[in-house]
């Protein structure tokens, strides 16, 4: 049977996962609720992707082998409840553009400071001279950038939404930047749900991978300890803990990273960006680089 695919969502992310299933020998039907905008149809037209806007052929979709979701499209409208009535599987483009990539995933979330994070990590590998992508839950969707390049590093930015239809993606460095209540509309206002879906990022990671995760916050650190996570763990925080593994500040107001055998000293002055949320991203974007 020919690989087919059905793409629920005609944005940034529902548009790179169509052409990249497109480019790896799927039939992709696209389907969107709402018009496309005029951007994505030109991109979906010059790479033959069968699409529809302003409404759903129920037909088409109600017997699709498997459907990529939008990460905009909540689980509770009417047709993705019938999609899953009919146990047609449901992934995020995320899990999709994994399947095609065999780099190293690094991989961030959180509450708030991710996108400067996943910048500043991407800004780090590629002054190194590392081959690069930067993407995801900002600008190129991950899907979208894999059809222009083939990156040995992907820097990526994922939302909860993202991770709630992630199956067998696995991050080999994976990063929580804090948790705090948010978007609780989509998880029925019940804040554990969507720290469940937070944790997800460490999900399928083995013990040669690694989970970075900030020690100062109290929720993650409560999830920590009540959970069996594989990967190796490193704390990054921003008080005095002198740890053994991970990244801390000193009495001296120094920023100390030891990770793999290697030990970083920098002043909280010398940092490039300013304030105590920037600092937990530069420890961070230290520990990765």
């Amino acid at each position: 049977m020919d690989k087919s695919l059905v793409v629920l969502g005609g944005g940034e992310a529902g548009t790179g996962a169509a052409v990249l299933a497109k480019t790896k020998g799927y039939a992709v039907f696209l389907s969107d609720q709402s018009e496309i905008r005029e951007e994505y149809k030109r991109v979906l037209i010059h790479h033959g992707v069968d699409f529809e806007e302003g409404g759903h052929s129920h037909g088409r979709l109600l017997t699709a082998q498997e459907v990529v979701k939008s990460p905009g499209i909540p689980e509770n409208v009417p047709i993705v409840k019938q999609i899953r009535e009919k146990g047609i599987p449901v992934i995020s483009d995320m899990e999709l553009a994994g399947r095609f990539f065999n780099g190293y995933t690094i991989c961030i979330t959180g509450s708030n400071g991710k996108t400067t994070t996943a910048l500043l990590v991407g800004h780090i590998l590629k002054r190194a001279g590392k081959k690069v992508v930067v993407a995801g839950n900002m600008g190129d969707s991950f899907a979208m950038a894999l059809t222009r390049e083939t990156p040995d590093y992907a820097v990526l930015e994922i939302s909860s939404f993202q991770l709630d239809g992630m199956r067998r993606f696995k991050a080999n460095m994976a990063l929580i930047t804090n948790i705090t209540p948010d978007h609780l509309d989509r998880y029925d206002y019940d804040f554990q749900k969507y720290v469940d879906s937070k944790l997800k990022i460490t999900q399928n990671q083995t013990p040669g991978d690694y989970f970075i995760y900030n020690a100062d916050d109290p929720v993650l650190q409560k999830e920590i300890n009540k959970r069996t996570l594989a990967a190796k763990h490193v704390p990054i925080s921003i008080n005095p803990l002198k740890m053994n593994y991970g990244a801390y500040v000193n009495e001296d107001k120094e920023m100390i990273i030891q990770f793999n055998k290697k030990e970083k000293i920098m002043t909280i002055e010398e940092l490039a960006l300013q304030g105590k949320h920037n600092t937990y991203n530069s420890m961070a974007g230290g520990v990765i680089g």
